[in-house]
This record gives structure tokens, C-alpha cells and sequence, in this order.
């Protein structure tokens, strides 16, 4: 079945449909990674957006569960330029395609995405529509137009958990709560091979409420960004500084930065990918990092929070990647902080850790296997 994709710009690019019919609108961002379509498409902060993967042979390796950021698909729709017809791999339990409809997303295949990915590094990221039921370019510009002036939507209370929740239970460590914007499950691994027992909190659980239930530490995870709820989170966050080891993951660096009076700043070009550089200050010493953003902390008005340090930033655009205080206890990175490998945590994590003095031992320490009383949920 044909399938078309219109911009905001009045761009149209055809293809045909390889998921659900039907019709969605949403924001058009672009993701330059060569692997991780499953793990895109089940990310919660890509919950709403069109998602455009520049790599031109999606589903090669196929599918496989184990590899779910959550428990389902969150993107509006898909945009590739190929669907491979076999996958190869030895991990896999199923074919792409399937995973498409079984999950009931909207896709399209057999678009020039190289012609699509220029437009939008030319002209910003922009509202777009996919539809399998109307071709009209003219029609579909009036449905993107009447989108965009209706009021912000929040995707956080939909995508949050509606109770708090245990994920991961650990018979010592400590115990982290995550302020559940859109955790990831693989970030929820890596904090349960440390030996922390982890329970999901409610987007709209008070500070008063997080403070009473006596956690070691609290993660605020990534999710959507520009949500309508983030203001209301950040007043939360704003109570809890200082008083209890706090880390910031992507969108929760933002709710942060928020939180201490900061601005954000709308990009260009997002940041959605697996190799972006970056670089302490008055550093030599460069790593790369996966990346999914399209806000960043506005420099200037970060410089004037006292105790307040940026200790990473993009190599490419000095962007702000990372900050920390001692005083008011907090770690935040803007980028994923995605496991090295081989089952390894990423070492911003050892370093909230050790911001827990009963943890500090443990963190240090290599990264426990599950097999050492570790009890973990899937996130519903």
C-alpha cells in the first residue's frame, strides 16, 4: 500500500506502507545510528515523534525481546529507506516486519531518506504527517497546521508508571527510587548490576512523598522533552536538592536545570545518534556517547548557579553534557549513559553511587551478576 510523509514545509516524500494504516503526526527527527531500530522504537523519549533512520537497510539482524527499551512502541511513526527480507542473527526471535504489526506502528520503507535527512539538517526539525489514507499534500498541510496550534500535550503521564514499583530488588545496596519519566530498562539493569535495589516512581509523586519513603539516592529519568508536565516536575526536584543524592538522565539533565532557575535552548539539529564526542573542561581526554536530544541547557544561564560545575561538553557544538554539584548533591548527563559493553555499567553511574556513602564500596567494585539474589521486573 502507498504511504506518503508531508512536512511542515510542504515537502512530500512517498513510500509504502509497511505497518499500520492509518494516519499520525508527529515531530520528524533523524537518527544516524547504524544499529538499535528496536531500541529506538521502544524508547519512551521517542514517544510522539516521527523517527527517521538515516541508515539505509533496517531489520537485517531482526528482532529479539531482550533488547526492549519498555514494554512497547512509543514512536508515531517510522521512516526508513529499506526492510531487509531475511535477518541474520543469532540472538534473534523474529523478523522486523512482524515486530512492526505486532506492535502497531506506522511505517514507511522505500523513501529517499538521504534527500528527507538533508531537508531537515537544512531547515531544523520540523511537524510532520504520515498517512496511508489520504495522498492529498494540500489536506494533509491543513491537519499539520491545526496540529500545530492546538496546546501541548504531556506524553509523561502516559508513558510514567501509575504506582510506585518495584523493578529490580537486591537483598543489600542501596535504594534507588527513579522518578519515572521514560526509564529505560536497560538503565534500570545497569543500577540493579551494582547492587541497587530500584523502584519506579509516579511522574507526579511529591517531593514530600519521595523524601518519606527513606531512599538512598534518586534517578530522574530521560523521556519526552518539552512536555507540558516538565515545569510541575522541576518544582519537585527543586524541593529534593541538596537533600538527597539526585542523578539526571537526559531529560531529567533538563528537569534539573530546570529546577536550579536555568533556561533551555531549542536546537537546530538534535542530537540523536551513538557517536557523539565529548570533553571535560580543560581536558585532552575525548570519549563518545549515545545521544538522543533535541533541547540543550542554555550556557549562560547556568554560569551564575553557584557550586554548579559543567563537566562535559560536546566536542562538535560545546554544548552541555554534563554537570554536577556537591552541595546540592546531584550528577546530570544530557547524553544516555549507555553500558560500555560485555554487561559493564557506565561509569556516571558508578559515580552517582559513590555520591551514597553506603554505596560507595559497592560501586567501586566490579558490576554484580544477576545470578547474586537479583530479582528484576519489566516495566509494564
Amino acid at each position: 500500500m502507498k504511504a506518503i510523509l508531508v512536512l511542515e514545509d510542504g515537502s512530500v516524500f512517498e513510500g509504502v506502507s509497511i505497518g499500520v494504516e492509518g494516519e499520525k503526526i508527529g515531530e520528524v527527527v533523524l537518527n544516524t545510528a547504524v544499529v538499535g531500530y528496536q531500541e529506538m522504537l521502544t524508547d519512551p523519549a521517542n514517544a510522539g515523534k516521527i523517527l527517521v533512520l538515516t541508515y539505509p537497510l533496517i531489520g537485517n539482524y531482526g528482532v529479539a525481546e531482550k533488547f526492549n527499551e519498555s514494554a512497547k512502541c512509543w514512536v508515531a511513526g517510522l521512516v526508513i529507506k529499506e526492510e531487509s527480507r531475511i535477518y541474520s542473527n543469532w540472538q534473534a526471535q523474529g523478523p522486523f516486519g512482524d515486530f512492526l504489526a505486532k506492535n502497531n506502528v506506522f511505517a514507511i520503507s522505500d523513501v529517499d531518506t538521504r534527500t528527507l535527512a538533508v531537508n531537515i539538517r537544512d531547515k531544523g526539525e520540523m511537524l510532520g504527517i504520515i498517512s496511508t489514507k489520504d495522498a492529498s499534500k494540500e489536506s494533509l498541510m491543513k491537519k499539520l497546521k491545526a496540529s500545530k496550534s492546538s496546546a501541548a500535550q504531556s506524553c509523561i503521564k502516559d508513558i510514567s508508571i501509575k504506582k510506585p514499583t518495584e523493578a529490580c530488588r537486591h537483598h543489600s545496596g542501596p535504594k534507588i527510587a527513579v522518578l519515572d519519566l521514560g526509564m529505560c530498562a536497560s538503565f534500570t539493569k545497569q543500577l540493579a548490576s551494582l547492587g541497587s535495589s530500584v523502584t519506579l516512581l509516579p511522574y507526579d509523586t511529591t517531593a514530600d512523598e519521595i523524601l518519606s519513603m527513606k531512599f538512598s539516592g534518586l534517578v530522574i529519568s530521560g523521556g519526552s522533552e518539552a512536555d507540558a508536565g516538565l515545569p510541575r516536575i522541576a518544582d519537585t526536584v527543586k524541593a529534593l536538592l541538596g537533600k538527597i543524592p539526585i542523578m539526571g538522565i537526559s531529560t531529567g539533565h533538563e528537569v534539573i536545570a530546570l529546577a536550579l532557575g536555568a533556561r533551555l535552548t531549542r536546537m537546530k539539529i538534535g542530537h540523536h545518534g551513538v557517536n557523539y564526542p565529548v570533553i571535560g573542561e580543560g581536558s585532552l581526554k575525548g570519549r563518545i556517547t549515545v545521544q538522543n536530544h533535541s533541547y540543550v541547557v542554555d550556557d549562560a544561564s547556568i554560569k551564575s548557579k553557584k557550586g554548579v560545575v559543567v563537566t562535559l561538553r560536546n566536542v562538535n557544538d560545546k554544548t552541555i553534557e554534563e554537570m554536577e554539584s556537591k552541595a546540592l548533591k546531584f550528577i546530570s548527563v544530557q547524553y544516555y549513559p549507555a553500558s560500555p559493553g560485555f554487561g559493564e555499567p557506565n561509569e556516571a553511574f558508578l559515580r552517582f553511587l559513590k555520591m551514597i556513602p553506603a554505596a560507595k564500596a559497592r560501586a567501586a567494585g566490579n558490576a554484580r551478576s544477576a545470578s547474586s539474589g537479583e530479582v528484576c521486573h519489566a516495566k509494564a
